[in-house]
């Protein structure tokens, strides 16, 4: 193949909260670069995977769910999705077939409508989770909903992202796509997320498991120190990482805690077990848990937590 023929670009995937962007972005990629988890608003930035071909090569941006905010934090991930999706040559509307459609996908799709510079392509995600009839549905009420909008929709198509049905289809219609152009990343790269960020977020994904009401949305984690423990064999690494949970009120420290310290050890026992499969190295992990009241709405504690 000549250089002139080979294609690369962006595409962004965007739906609800809870679509399965993320889960379809690891697929895509082929390993975990995105933390998943049921409850909405995982994802909390842009995620950029990189996926390399011989006649391509295409970067998938994975954001957060648009929503109605309820916190200044809730603003400017929204705010994020918008500058996102006017930047890149595709974007994947990303709508789930075991949910009807809602007024947040309506939303969604007027304003997809309103600034559309580029192809749309209409993501049925989990499949898996629905019927033949029930996915044929989905795609019936999209194709409604785009015509009431006047959105322009290239194509529709049916995902699996848990079985991988269709997903290389998926793919190929996105890179057909794209506009000719070169390489961008290196063919060993398939993301551009430091280490440390992707540690933060292992830890954060560990620590939403099992919490209820709305302490997923109230937890934060950054790293405060990492790196290779010194006078080690060079055969015998081990990375030192120091990492803080941050929460919005003094009675949710104890729930992160748990019963003497029950439940701060599962998430760093979850975590270091995640974090050594990236790594590729052992992990000496120290979690503390701190409480940053009301996080979410405090501009300097956004800014100082990377938002």
């Amino acid at each position: 193949m000549s250089a002139s023929e080979f294609r690369s670009g962006f595409v962004c995937l965007v739906g609800r909260p809870n679509a399965g962007k993320s889960t379809l972005t690891n697929r895509i990629i082929g390993r975990k670069i995105a933390i998943t988890s049921d409850r909405p608003q995982t994802t909390r930035r842009t995620v950029r995977g990189v996926l390399t071909r011989p006649d391509a090569q295409l970067i998938v941006v994975d954001t957060p769910g648009l929503h109605k905010p309820r916190t200044l934090l809730g603003e400017r991930l929204n705010d994020l999705v918008r500058a996102t999706w006017t930047e890149v040559d595709v974007i994947g509307f990303c709508l789930a077939a075991n949910e009807e459609t809602g007024p947040g996908d309506r939303k969604l799709a007027a304003e997809l409508a309103s600034i559309q510079r580029g192809p749309v392509i209409a993501v049925v995600t989990k499949t898996d989770a629905a019927s033949p009839d029930e996915v044929a549905a989905r795609l019936a009420s999209i194709s409604e909903l785009a015509a009431e909008v006047g959105l322009n929709v290239a194509e529709y198509v049916p995902v699996s992202a848990v079985t991988g049905d269709n997903v290389d289809v998926l793919v190929d219609l996105m890179i057909a796509r794209m506009p000719q152009g070169p390489q961008l990343f290196p063919a060993t790269q398939d993301t551009d997320e430091p280490e440390e960020a992707m540690c933060a977020e292992l830890i954060r994904e560990a620590a939403l498991e099992d919490v209820v009401e709305e302490l997923p949305h109230s937890i934060a984690v950054t790293i405060d120190e990492m790196g290779l423990r010194e006078d080690r064999p060079a055969d015998k690494p081990l990375m030192d990482i120091h990492a803080t949970i941050h929460v919005e009120r003094d009675s949710q420290k104890p729930i992160i805690i748990g019963k003497g310290g029950a439940r701060l050890k599962k998430i760093g026992s979850q975590a270091r077990s995640n974090i050594e499969l990236l790594l590729g190295t052992k992990v000496f992990l120290s979690i503390h848990v701190r409480v940053a009241k009301e996080w979410q709405r405090d501009p300097k504690q956004l800014r100082k937590l990377g938002f």
